[in-house]
């Protein structure tokens, strides 16, 4: 026998059964001596538990830390006060400790014996291939399996409180994963109709905390950066401010990119199938616990079923997919026709299915900060063209703020952060220059307006005779209380069909924008001395960053909104696509 860990009151031993008379005899057991007040209280509560879930031994040993029974002082004294539980042995290494191991993914991968058997269970027929697909493979395993097992807790009537990748161990015997031994799991108020409201809440509230747990859990497998305990503590600080996890993509992407700059296996399994990643984990971190998905859901959500699984996305889901993959086609930075016609097609069903149409939603959902995107006008940057002097764009944001004391009324702010570069001779090898600011600010009044489509619509055919896209929108007119633009003639997706209004569109909803007050700031950390200069770099960032981010009077309405994206439509028809910020 040998001492595994000692803590202040508790002492865990490894061992192997030697007694003739036992059913364990040859078997390898781990004994955890209990001496605190606390942890006799653990493990007198672990033995109830066990007395619940043993009817249904085959589910509860599959999932569970299988708990052999506990021996008695050796005095023969019937005194439960010195309890030592005996329970199974699944390895010196937790989750925890095999997630910080450097070849954690061969390992984990032969301690599961990945083979077409194993990988079935998540929908899938393959093995091997690149790493982020392994890797994949593999989070989608165990993940399963922690879902299983706390789904069957919750079947049971009992949360399991303490889900840590630190008390989760792999089995290698039956290739499952164990959630733990159950000492603080709780009871959970049974759903019946006399069950009051408090008793209702008080069940809703258990159930989220455990799958806010999983996603915890969730988070750190798949992104190996939240495994070092600041990183992970600033991540648990921007869910702590109550912010929406559908931001977690935004607020970690500078955090992935410093830490592998040549792209990180996390960030793609994430942004896999249409962020399905990025969409379950923040259904399961959502700050309110009426909004977490439960673990049957999560089940069968898309990012936990391969390949041979024909999943049912729900609304949500297909358009959280469909702003994904207008992200990801403003983030390769490649504008040719097939990218802009495929990104007005996105705009266009984005602007369809958006869920928010209440004033109420927008003001709520409005305030903080956006990070400019896109624009489906004309795109300028730092080309070469000689440029006098050189202004390099870092981004530009959008603030909305509310003033309490008048709720119809929100005061916005541009920023357009830039560099300057006065030797532009040598600007595409060094961008070191002075740092700079633009700021547009402007009090705007939100009313809700509609979007109105004609009868007639308008095709442009090619010399082959097939219908050409165009943009949804060609110089809209504004009357007092409607919104008139031309009628889109982009073609829907199939698959989106049944969640799309109908083709002959009548009227969408929008909110009306109007725009006042407004004021325009340049700053530089040092002083040129020459307005002329002053006024050069001006024009500089007004010939690259879209006009409506400099006259906000240009944009007239916004046509969707949620937690993640903003579009708003300018006064000529296009498109600014915006994605909600956390950058200070």
């Amino acid at each position: 026998m040998s001492a595994l860990v000692s803590q202040g009151d508790e002492v865990v031993y490894e061992g192997i059964v030697r007694s003739p008379n036992s059913h364990l005899k040859g078997m390898r057991v781990v004994l955890r001596q209990l001496n605190g007040a606390r942890a006799q209280r653990w493990g007198h509560r672990a033995l109830q538990v066990i007395a619940r879930l043993i009817r249904r031994e085959d589910l509860y040993h599959s999932y569970a830390t299988c708990v052999h029974g506990y021996i008695l002082p050796s005095d023969g004294s019937s005194d439960l006060n010195c309890l030592t539980l005996v329970h199974g042995y699944y390895g010196n290494y937790s989750l925890h400790q095999w997630l910080l191991c450097a070849d954690w993914l061969p390992n984990l991968e032969e301690r599961l014996a990945l083979d077409e058997e194993a990988v079935r269970r998540v929908g899938d027929h393959r093995t091997g291939g690149p790493t982020v697909s392994r890797q994949m493979r593999l989070i989608q395993v165990l993940l399963r399996d922690i879902l299983i097992g706390v789904n069957y807790l919750h079947y049971h009537g009992l949360a399991h409180t303490e889900l840590q990748l630190k008390n989760v161990h792999i089995s290698a015997a039956d290739r499952h994963v164990k959630v733990g031994i159950l000492g603080n799991a709780a009871d959970i108020p049974k759903d019946s109709e006399k069950t009051s409201l408090t008793n209702l809440r008080t069940r809703d509230l258990m159930i989220a905390y455990d799958v806010r747990c999983v996603g915890f859990m969730m988070a750190r497998m798949v992104l190996r950066e939240l495994m070092d305990p600041i990183t992970f503590a600033h991540f648990k600080e921007y869910l702590m401010k109550r912010n929406d996890p559908a931001g977690l993509r935004e607020f970690l992407l500078p955090l992935l990119y410093t830490a592998s700059p040549s792209g990180n296996s996390g960030l793609q399994i994430l942004d896999r199938d249409g962020g399905a990643g990025w969409n379950l984990l923040s259904a399961m971190l959502a700050p309110k616990p009426s909004e977490r998905i439960s673990c049957t859901k999560a089940l069968r959500h898309p990012f936990l079923c391969g390949p041979r699984w024909r999943v049912e996305s729900s609304i949500e889901t297909t358009r959280w997919g469909v702003g994904s993959a207008a992200i990801r086609i403003v983030e390769e930075y490649i504008y040719g026709t097939q990218q802009r016609n495929r990104l007005a097609q996105l705009v266009d069903i984005l602007e369809r299915m958006n869920p928010n149409t209440q004033y109420e939603n927008w003001v709520r959902l409005l305030q903080g900060k956006w990070r400019f995107l896109y624009h489906s006008g004309r795109h300028i940057g730092l080309t070469t063209r000689q440029a006098n002097p050189a202004v390099l764009i870092s981004y530009a944001m959008l603030l909305f703020h509310m003033d309490p004391n008048r709720t119809d009324r929100l005061s916005t702010t541009v920023t357009v952060v830039f560099t300057v570069m006065p030797d532009n001779r040598n600007w595409r090898h060094d961008k070191s220059g002075i740092k700079g600011k633009l700021k547009v600010t402007a009090t705007i009044g939100l009313a809700e307006g509609e979007r109105l489509y004609p009868a007639q619509t308008e095709k442009d055919a090619s010399p082959g005779g097939k219908e050409q896209p165009h943009r949804l929108a060609d110089k809209p007119a504004i009357s007092s209380n409607k919104i008139v633009k031309a009628k889109s003639s982009l073609p829907r997706r199939k698959v989106l069909g049944r969640f799309l209004a109908d083709d002959d569109l009548k009227s969408l909803p929008v909110m009306r924008v109007a725009v006042d007050d407004m004021q325009i700031n340049l700053e530089l950390d040092e002083n040129l001395g020459d307005r002329f200069l002053h006024h050069r770099i001006l024009q500089e960032v007004r010939l690259q960053v879209p006009r409506e981010l400099f006259d906000l009077s240009r944009v007239v309405c916004a046509t969707y909104v949620d937690a993640r994206l903003l579009i708003l439509r300018s006064v000529s028809g296009d498109a600014l696509v915006f994605t909600r910020s956390f950058l200070k």
